[in-house]
């Protein structure tokens, strides 16, 4: 296990190769912190990355050619070593590839590589999905970056805001008790694109927001001056602190697949925002943090 450091004249990370995870990302000039630090009492991670499912499965497990395989909440990556594959100038490269215990969970060869890419202010961070197996292979992924809120001391949570590229209300599906995806839903009303963090706004889990209602969230200072921005393609993302715990972080998370519904039954490849390759293909995606 090893941790890499990169920065350019605005801002400095560090990434540790176990789950090849974004353990710093820091502004230079004010020196501010922006992730949180991993203190256990509210969660041990920091930005683990989600292969290869999204959330949870029915029952712990899913169906692929006919046989169940195990997998726990949001899938094995971000607890695996990964080996760097690359260092420059501005960005860093990390690999995982399949292994014989993978293959318990999940039955295809895959290599999944992990980039940072520093330019200016902005962190792009990439995922690279390549099918070395002989069939089709699918997949879900998606990240979990959590960062502080309140930040630098100021105010408390809920003196604080969530902003959208969107002046529309924003709809968040609802987990339910299995943590799975319930049918209900909630509706927010944004006041100039901005919704209120209150301080029951996660108790029933994370908000889940899907259909490309945004692609841009922002957190707010007390001024409701955005101070870190969260950029990315994805068609859902989540948003996410500990249920009734008044953890002093909020997760952004970009998602390219998502928990199952409660009623789903299906197989593997069935499963709603799932990413399917053809032998040799690649899945590309990637989100930018500005500070």
């Amino acid at each position: 296990m090893a941790v890499y450091n990169l920065e350019n004249e605005q801002i400095r990370i560090s990434v540790d190769t176990m789950g090849a995870e974004l353990r710093s990302l820091r502004k230079k000039a004010t020196d501010t912190e922006y992730m949180w630090d991993a203190r256990p009492e509210y969660w041990k991670r920091i930005s683990p990355v989600l292969f290869p499912i999204v959330g949870s499965l029915n029952n712990g497990s899913y169906r692929c050619d006919g046989r169940e395989y195990p997998m726990s909440q949001h899938g094995f990556a971000r607890d695996m070593e990964f080996e760097l594959r690359e260092q420059t100038g501005d960005s860093l490269r990390f690999v995982l590839r399949a292994t014989e215990e993978t293959k318990e969970r999940y039955p295809f060869d895959f290599e999944l590589e992990l980039g940072y890419r520093l330019c200016g202010n902005d962190l792009a961070v990439s995922w690279k999905v390549t099918n070395c197996d002989d069939r089709e292979m699918y997949f879900s992924i998606g990240g979990h970056p959590a960062f502080l809120c309140p930040i630098g001391g100021r105010g408390v949570q809920t003196d604080y805001k969530l902003a959208f590229d969107t002046d529309h209300t924003i709809t968040s599906g609802i987990i339910g008790d299995g943590g799975t995806l319930s049918e209900r839903t909630k509706t927010f009303a944004l006041t100039d694109a901005k919704m209120d963090i209150t301080a029951d706004l996660f108790d029933e889990d994370a908000l889940i927001i899907e259909h490309d209602q945004a692609h841009e969230v922002s957190l707010c200072d007390p001024d409701g001056v955005p101070y870190l921005t969260v950029r990315f393609d994805a068609p859902l993302f989540g948003v996410w602190s500990p249920a009734k715990k008044n953890a002093p972080f909020i997760c952004i998370e970009p998602w390219y697949g998502r928990c199952d519904r409660e009623t789903f039954t299906g197989d593997l490849s069935e499963r709603e925002y799932g990413n399917k390759l053809v032998p040799s293909e690649t899945f590309y995606a990637e989100y930018t943090i500005t500070v």
